[in-house]
Parts: structure tokens; C-alpha cells; sequence
């Protein structure tokens, strides 16, 4: 029987979050790393849980992202546009301290964003996209990556794995959430998939030639495919423009060309829209809230399951019995508190 070991969430917290310490992060950019890996964990997301790590660190190794940056808000309170710069730093430091301000401007305004720039990302959206179901509000995240996915009808990589989320708060249970790559799958799925020695999927990628490909290695070394053809194709393309372009940030090719490599976590902006049902159904009859709920249950009357509900569950249970990790996983994060970035090639 495979050995395992069990920790509470905080435990597993404290625990991610003194591994970047000891890699030379300020507390700042420490701590929001740690809670957003850990949610991982926690929603059994193993792709964007404890093996984003090493990841990470990596890319503070590169010199890549400064480990010690204080993320700064732009003070302009007239606008439905909230920026925040990350100052090279990760994004997810900037999203926390951008977070109040964009849904103080949604409630007053009906609508607002937070504009993200120079920041480091890679982690998963949902995460952010709940902290604004959690303000009363429904919220729209995006943000490039580098490129690594070829259009449809393409044989190189050009756009990026382009994730997207969307939430929708419901006043007494779990938000609606979607949070996907706009590639056939997420780059961790494969990476995962090479690490296990497993075959793709059809359909998930081409190699360095253009070719169907089922091995990750060529995978890897080839492009992914955008989902759904050409609509993830347009879809990633949009997103490349609203969450770059338009922000005045790096497009996938860009990053790429920033980095020369993707094992690197990728440097772009991000985009978040936050919006207030209430002041869009003003004057409208009927509690959108509740007719939400109908549709909801509509979905599950037909016996659909909504999006991100085997998270909520893997979350319920990791709160009451805590977090499980193997012998190996519990063996790399002791490596990793030891040895700081020397643990990392």
C-alpha cells in the first residue's frame, strides 16, 4: 500500500507558503502563491495544486519574476477601470489587492474591471473568478499565456492555452463556475501525461511537423489544439486582443519571445470583468438571483451536472478530512523547504 499522508488545509498552507520564504519571496508574494496552490490541492486540481511549485520557483531562478515585488494600485477612483501593476511580481498578489477596489466600482457603477499588467501567471483562474462571486458579483477572467496552441488550420504554435472563466454568485450554495484553456487541454494535462508515461488523447495535438501526435514528448515539442476548432480558435484570438492587446500587454508570440522557453512560468496581463445583476435587471421584473436558480435546476432536472461540482465536493471533504498527499509528494515538499531554489535544476 502506497504511504500517505494527511494535512489540514493550514498546515498545508503554512507549509507552501515557507517554501517560498525560503526561496527568497517576500511575504506578499508568499502568501497569495501558497493559497491559490493549496486551493488546488484542496479542489483535488492536481494540475494546478503543489506540482505548480517547482514551476515557480523556476521562474524566479530565470530571473523572470522579482520575488520581492509590492504590487501597486492605481489610485484613479472616478473609473469602472481598476489597474493594478504587479511590478514584475505574480499576478496573484495584484488580484488580491486589486480585488476590493474592482467590486466597490461594480456595486457603484454596475460594471468594472481590473486590469492586471506585468505580472506573472500560472495558476488557475477559478480561484480569482470565485473571489468575485464572493462580492455578490458575476465575473468574466482572461488572460493569455505563451504560444503553444496552433490555430485552426494552422501547423505552429501562435496563441496561447488562453484560459477563460465565468462565475456566478448563488446567495446560498456554490457558485456557477466554468475555468478553461481554450486548448483541447490545459499544458499541465500533457506535461502530466509525460510524466506518466500515458498516451494523449486524439485530437489533443500536432507534432513539430503538423502532424497528429498522441506522444506528450511530441506534443511538447509540437502545438496544442484549440478546442471546439475553429470557435476556441476565435475565442483564443479574442482573448489574445481584450487581455493583451487592449491592456496594453504581451501577446502569447510575445511572451514566448520574452521568456525562449515555456518551461517557464509566462509574463502577460490579465483581464477581470465584474458585474452586478441587480444594477443590470433594474427596473426588470424578476430577482435575477432566482431566475438564475431556475435555470439551474432546470440543468440538473435533465440530470446534467453544472460545472466545477466534483470541486466543491473534493473541497467539502478536504475541509472536514484534510488534504491527502503520497510519500513522494510529501518527500518533494521537504526537498524543496530544505534546499530553497537550490532544489531547482
Amino acid at each position: 500500500m502506497t504511504q500517505t499522508t494527511t494535512l489540514s488545509i493550514a498546515a498545508l498552507q503554512e507549509r507552501v507558503e515557507a517554501i517560498f520564504l525560503k526561496a527568497g519571496l517576500n511575504g506578499v508574494q508568499a502568501g497569495a502563491l501558497a493559497r491559490v496552490i493549496v486551493a488546488g490541492e484542496r479542489d483535488a486540481c492536481k494540475s494546478h495544486g503543489i506540482y505548480r511549485i517547482e514551476g515557480a520557483l523556476r521562474t524566479v531562478k530565470a530571473g523572470k519574476v522579482k520575488p520581492d515585488a509590492v504590487p501597486e494600485l492605481d489610485g484613479n477612483e472616478g473609473s469602472a477601470i481598476v489597474k493594478v501593476n504587479a511590478k514584475g511580481g505574480f499576478a496573484n498578489p495584484a488580484f488580491e489587492l486589486g480585488v476590493p477596489a474592482l467590486a466597490e466600482r461594480a456595486r457603484k457603477l454596475g460594471i468594472a474591471a481590473l486590469v492586471i499588467n506585468d505580472c506573472t501567471h500560472f495558476s488557475a483562474l477559478w480561484p480569482e473568478v470565485e473571489a468575485v462571486t464572493s462580492e455578490g458579483l458575476a465575473g468574466l477572467v482572461m488572460c493569455p499565456s505563451y504560444a503553444t496552441v496552433a490555430p485552426t488550420g494552422g501547423n505552429k504554435p501562435l496563441l496561447g492555452t488562453n484560459p477563460f472563466a465565468f462565475g456566478w454568485p448563488r446567495p446560498n450554495g456554490s457558485p456557477y463556475v466554468f475555468d478553461f484553456a481554450t486548448s483541447v487541454a490545459a499544458r499541465g494535462e500533457i506535461e502530466l501525461h509525460r510524466r506518466a508515461g500515458k498516451q494523449l488523447p486524439e485530437g489533443w495535438a500536432i507534432d513539430a511537423d503538423g502532424n497528429p501526435t498522441t506522444d506528450p514528448e511530441a506534443a511538447l515539442a509540437g502545438a496544442m489544439l484549440p478546442f471546439g476548432g475553429h470557435k476556441g480558435s476565435a475565442i483564443g484570438t479574442m482573448i489574445e486582443l481584450l487581455a493583451g492587446i487592449m491592456i496594453g500587454d504581451l501577446t502569447s508570440p510575445e511572451v514566448l519571445d520574452y521568456l525562449g522557453t515555456t518551461t517557464l512560468a509566462p509574463f502577460h496581463g490579465e483581464l477581470i470583468i465584474a458585474m452586478s445583476p441587480e444594477a443590470f435587471a433594474k427596473g426588470r421584473p424578476g430577482d435575477p438571483f432566482a431566475r438564475a436558480e431556475t435555470l439551474f435546476e432546470a440543468i440538473v432536472g435533465q440530470g446534467a451536472r453544472l460545472p466545477s461540482q466534483r470541486r466543491f465536493v473534493a473541497r467539502t471533504k478536504s475541509e472536514t478530512e484534510g488534504i491527502t498527499l503520497t510519500a513522494a509528494e510529501v518527500g518533494q515538499l521537504d526537498h524543496l523547504l530544505e534546499k530553497g531554489l537550490d532544489a531547482i535544476a
